[in-house]
């Protein structure tokens, strides 16, 4: 799949599932705008991928739970380009436990600023830039826990919450903004693991969700892929 030249924003991708992504997207030729938290550590993340190529990655510093940090990663990857066809929202913190007590006030705190208002904030401060584009997709990495009746899960109440927040924003702006030729794709993945053998019955592995971002994107623009929804094949103790 070549993608040259696309630019895309991809946050909290200085590990994990997002830094798979954003170097998914360079190694097909795209521009990455990516942000994490530690502006340290998303640098070393962008000169890896860049290095690499095709593409080329730029590093921002981004707290979604803080609204200042969001705005200024905002107006940042406003400074370098005129429109926007990709943004990401992967960012997310996770808290695990399964009393609404297993988590501090601070953690639900950010928990819930950063999926929730973080997210709502980041999209609406870069809606100009994808607006401008000729092709633009907003991808939310939302989570098997913003199903309604989920409940496999091991993650907080608190992380249910922030992304049933997501899947909310989601399903409005996939309405609303679709005349306008914005796809809006969302991703319910399960608990999945980072690396695995990528067979039937075993864990649902990031490059797979990665590969599912990568195939909605790469779509022409008649296809519209509103959602992945995934079967969690391994057996899990109903919550």
């Amino acid at each position: 799949m070549n993608l040259d030249g696309l630019r895309v924003a991809v946050t909290g991708a200085a590990r994990d599932t997002g830094l798979l992504l954003a170097g998914a997207f360079a190694e097909r030729g795209a521009q990455v705008y990516l942000s994490a938290r530690n502006l340290a550590a998303a640098e070393h993340c962008a000169e890896v991928i860049s290095r690499r190529g095709p593409g080329r990655a730029d590093a921002f510093r981004c707290d979604l739970a803080e609204p200042d940090s969001v705005r200024t990663f905002a107006a940042a990857v406003a400074d370098r380009t005129d429109h926007l066809d990709v943004l990401v929202n992967n960012g997310a913190a996770y808290l695990e436990g399964d009393d609404l007590t297993d988590a501090p006030d601070d953690g639900i705190e950010d928990m819930l600023a950063a999926g929730g208002t973080g997210t709502v904030l980041l999209t609406r401060h870069l809606l100009p830039l994808l607006r401008a584009s000729s092709r633009p997709d907003i991808v939310n990495m939302i989570s098997a826990c913003g199903e309604v009746g989920h409940r496999r899960s091991g993650a907080h109440p608190a992380f249910y919450a922030a992304k049933h927040a997501q899947a909310g924003l989601a399903e409005i702006l996939s309405h609303r903004l679709r005349p306008e030729g914005i796809r809006v794709i969302s991703l319910f993945p399960p608990d999945f693991v980072q690396d695995g053998p990528r067979q039937s019955h075993s864990d649902l592995t990031a490059r797979s969700v990665v590969d599912c971002v990568l195939f909605a994107v790469g779509q022409p623009r008649d296809c519209f892929i509103r959602e992945f929804r995934f079967e969690q094949v391994q057996p899990m103790i109903d919550r």
